[in-house]
């Protein structure tokens, strides 16, 4: 298979076929991991370390249609969170995840990992909703670690505002059965409450309804328990202030036509982001960039 968003020669832990729709789709396989990549989005939808069930988990549901986005694995939010402040007929959460990203790098790093980079610039007809000049690169690191580094560069001459999410969904045995760590007496937006100002006790997360939650000010790493499945997942960062819980629970796994019925005690997302008051500023000519990196290890 050719395409020619693949700009580089791939490594022999690489190879490019069609994936689920025919979608072109990357799959990384070296000594340490194995992971599947789609360019569409530059959406990763998995990762297993050598020795460990898969990390990220994906609905059945999934449209795989190229004009949709596809839901599971690690969702690409950009250039904003949720619907669109003004415009109603924006795409949510951005239309990063709905465009096709370029290959720019592909490498076996000599010590067992496989990196890649993406590329996605402004398109030449650049939508209303957000019409400013920019160039982002993503990288992941495939190995017994996930990285992801997404980097985004100013490349207008006025300063712009943005948020950006890995909107990261993790495979659990029972969500209802799991502890978040991490988090402990930080201040969060309650969005199922009406985006309500909220404390989280000292106690960690437990998922007992639909949780929709931005932590504010959080900087250090969470970790999601999993005693079920013997196994913990701990999810470090940089370059972000905010952290997203999420699971939709019953009525809302429901309503979402890529989501199945009775998928969502299976998933849990943490996601690493800087999203509502926590939003970027970036002058022109300025980059940012935000990471995570994803261990897993057993309970």
């Amino acid at each position: 298979m050719q395409s020619p968003l693949i700009r580089t020669a791939l490594p022999p832990t690489v190879s490019l076929d069609s994936g689920e729709g025919q979608l072109p789709r990357l799959t990384v396989n070296n000594a340490q991991a194995r992971a599947q990549i789609y360019l569409h989005g530059a959406h990763v939808t998995a990762w297993q370390p050598a020795g460990h069930e898969p990390v990220l988990w994906m609905s059945q549901a999934s449209m795989w249609d190229a004009a949709k986005p596809i839901r599971g694995g690690v969702p690409i939010c950009f250039p904003w969170f949720g619907p669109h402040a003004t415009d109603t007929s924006a795409p949510g959460h951005g239309f990063a995840r709905l465009r096709d990203w370029t290959l720019t790098e592909a490498r076996d790093d000599g010590h067992g990992a496989t990196e890649l980079a993406f590329q996605l610039t402004t398109p030449a007809a650049p939508p209303a909703a957000w019409p400013h000049a920019f160039d982002a690169t993503y990288r992941v690191s495939v190995g017994a670690s996930l990285g992801l580094a997404l980097e985004i560069r100013n490349t207008g001459a006025d300063a712009f505002t943005f948020e950006e999410a890995l909107h990261t969904y993790f495979a659990v045995r029972d969500v209802r059965g799991i502890d978040i760590r991490g988090l402990e007496g930080v201040d969060y937006l309650d969005k199922v409450g009406a985006a309500t100002r909220r404390t989280q006790g000292r106690e960690p997360i437990r998922i007992t309804g639909e949780t929709d939650r931005i932590y504010l000010d959080t900087r250090g790493a969470c970790a999601i328990h999993d005693p079920a499945a013997g196994r913990r997942i701990v999810v470090g960062k940089s370059g972000s202030d905010a952290t997203v819980v999420w699971n939709p629970w019953v009525a809302k796994a429901k309503a979402m036509p890529d989501f199945g019925d009775d998928e969502w005690p299976g998933m849990v997302c943490v996601e690493t982001c800087n999203v509502n008051v926590h939003r970027v500023t970036l002058a022109a000519g300025a980059r940012h960039t935000l990471t995570a990196t994803i261990d897993a290890a057993a309970a």
